[in-house]
């Protein structure tokens, strides 16, 4: 469990972290949605607010006309439209003008009222209409775009004609579809609409609808370019993050009346809205998406910070509590090794003590039973000294090997030399491999010192003419030994036991555990012996 705690410290002071970040994000996007449908209503209302000012322009010609009853003289109008200033103050708006309400055949009189108020002859367009015509007869300020149009019948296009119908019907204004503007021509033509207003004489705030058509005599109007229209109305300070589409109906291509310049940003495309809004009898859809300067409550940004902060902190927890365990662990494992120390220390300072005791009571032992065969201190000082030897190569060899496991061959060799003087041949030391524990060094060291003694006094290597070899093998439950002595002469057994033999006899047999066998051919002695070993 401490393994994984700084894990767990990390993944909840992360979850919490990113849960309160996730909530302070949706907050964000909220108050920025918000915002966002704050900015389309203002949007709307500009337009809105545009729109309305054009009618009151419409409606206050129309009041003109009116007070004229139904007539109004070029100067009049131009006088009227000239005060208004509508190039400077009314972008989007072509003019103000009149168009005469007549039926087919009539058009003489529309045609007096051309030349009465432009001074020279126009005639009416096209040729062909329906029962009636609406022919323009006045229209100002005039330009070359506004020239063109005079004695234009707008009963002839279709979308004009609708439009003029249903205001005539309902005694309102009535905006058009979209339409191709008489003044514009080549590059400059972009989409446009009109909006009427029916001029009424003589008739009834309740007169039928019947009764309202034939009271018409025409209608006030207004040309709009769209374009021109709706960048006046979205170009009032401060400039809105909004990109804009407006549809006469149904959002389809050909319904489009205006696309904003600035495309929208497509990372912010979750925020889309849309209005309707009804003008002069028609309905628009406007459409709008944030661009690329629309700036977020200043919560989105906190909101990721909080994120951040709460990963680090994550991070910075888990690496602090980490570093505990870590601290904790090398503390641990340092109290351990103490403890291990001081167990080993007590062991090996148990473990001298034993050997100590057994070095020094071997020593005993064999300082009495030395003494007990020698016939002199001279004889009892060599012997004694060369035994000690054998104990001390015994255990240089341990030494070396950190008193873990020692080499037969080195051993042999070491007690072999030691006495007898000279190098041993390596094919009279045959065997293989193996490696004895601290108790059967000690064992076979002084055994194979007193071997070599015996065969120094009594045996082959004593009258210089034979030979000594050793052989071992590995059985299957122990170490297997084979000492042979050739061309010493003839060796009888002895009549009693030295203390060599005795001390080799307690070495192989009772500290040991083993066996040894002595027979004596005519020509030496051979000595067997088997030591069983710990695998």
């Amino acid at each position: 469990m401490r393994r994984i705690f700084p894990a767990v410290v990390f993944l909840s002071v992360a979850a919490a972290s990113l849960v309160m970040a996730g909530y302070a994000y949706v907050a964000a996007t909220d108050a920025a949605r918000i915002k966002f449908e704050s900015t389309a209503d203002d949007a709307v209302s500009r337009i809105e607010t545009r729109l309305e000012l054009h009618l009151s322009l419409l409606r206050a010609t129309l009041a003109l006309y009116k007070t004229g009853n139904g007539s109004v003289s070029r100067d009049a109008l131009r006088s009227f439209v000239s005060a208004l200033d509508i190039k400077g103050r009314y972008a989007g708006i072509r003019g103000l003008g009149y168009a005469r309400l007549l039926r087919n055949g009539g058009e003489r009189a529309a045609e007096d009222d051309l030349a009465r108020n432009y001074g020279r002859d126009m005639q009416v367009w096209p040729a062909e209409s329906g029962s009636m015509r609406a022919i323009v007869t006045l229209l100002e300020p005039q330009d070359d775009g506004n020239r063109k149009v005079l004695g234009f019948d707008m009963m002839s296009e279709p979308a004009r004609r609708a439009a003029m119908t249903r205001a005539m019907e309902t005694g309102q204004p009535w905006v058009t579809g979209l339409v191709s503007l008489v003044q514009d021509d080549g590059a400059s033509r972009q989409p446009g609409f009109l909006i009427y207003l029916p001029l009424v004489l003589g008739a009834a705030e309740d007169a039928s609808v019947a009764q309202r058509a034939a009271a018409t005599a025409g209608f006030v109007y207004a040309p709009f370019r769209a374009g021109e229209l709706f960048s006046a109305a979205l170009a009032k300070a401060p400039i809105l993050p909004l990109a804009i589409e407006v549809f006469d109906g149904e959002p389809k291509p050909e319904t489009l009346i205006f696309r904003s310049q600035t495309p929208p940003d497509q990372s912010m495309g979750m925020f889309q809205t849309s209005r309707q809004v009804e003008v002069a009898g028609r309905t628009w859809l406007l459409r709008f998406e944030p661009t690329s300067a629309f700036v977020w409550p200043s919560s989105r940004m906190a909101a990721i910070a909080l994120g951040l902060f709460g990963l680090i902190l994550a991070t910075a927890l888990a690496y602090v509590v980490r570093s505990g365990e870590k601290a904790y662990e090398a503390v641990r494992a340092l109290n351990e090794a103490g403890e291990k120390a001081l167990q080993e220390k007590d062991l090996l300072l148990q473990e001298m003590k034993h050997r100590i005791k057994n070095s020094i009571a071997r020593v005993l032992a064999i300082s009495r039973q030395t003494a007990s065969g020698s016939k002199s201190i001279e004889e009892f000082s060599a012997s004694f000294s060369a035994r000690l030897q054998a104990m001390s190569a015994s255990q240089d060899m341990l030494t070396r090997s950190r008193w873990q496991k020692a080499d037969l061959r080195e051993l042999l060799v070491t007690e072999i030399e030691q006495v007898l003087g000279n190098d041993m041949d390596a094919d009279r030391l045959t065997g293989p491999q193996v490696e004895i524990d601290e108790a059967t060094t000690q064992a076979l060291g002084l055994t194979f010192h007193e071997l070599a003694t015996n065969a120094l006094k009594y045996g082959a290597a004593g009258t210089g003419s034979g030979s000594l070899t050793v052989t071992w093998s590995l059985a299957k439950n122990g170490l297997r030994l084979f000492w042979r002595e050739r061309g010493g002469g003839k060796v009888e057994p002895p009549e009693r036991k030295g203390f060599g033999t005795r001390l080799i006899d307690a070495n192989i047999v009772r500290e040991l555990g083993g066996s040894i066998e002595r027979r004596y051919p005519e020509d030496g002695i051979d000595i067997d012996i088997f030591i069983p070993l710990k695998r």
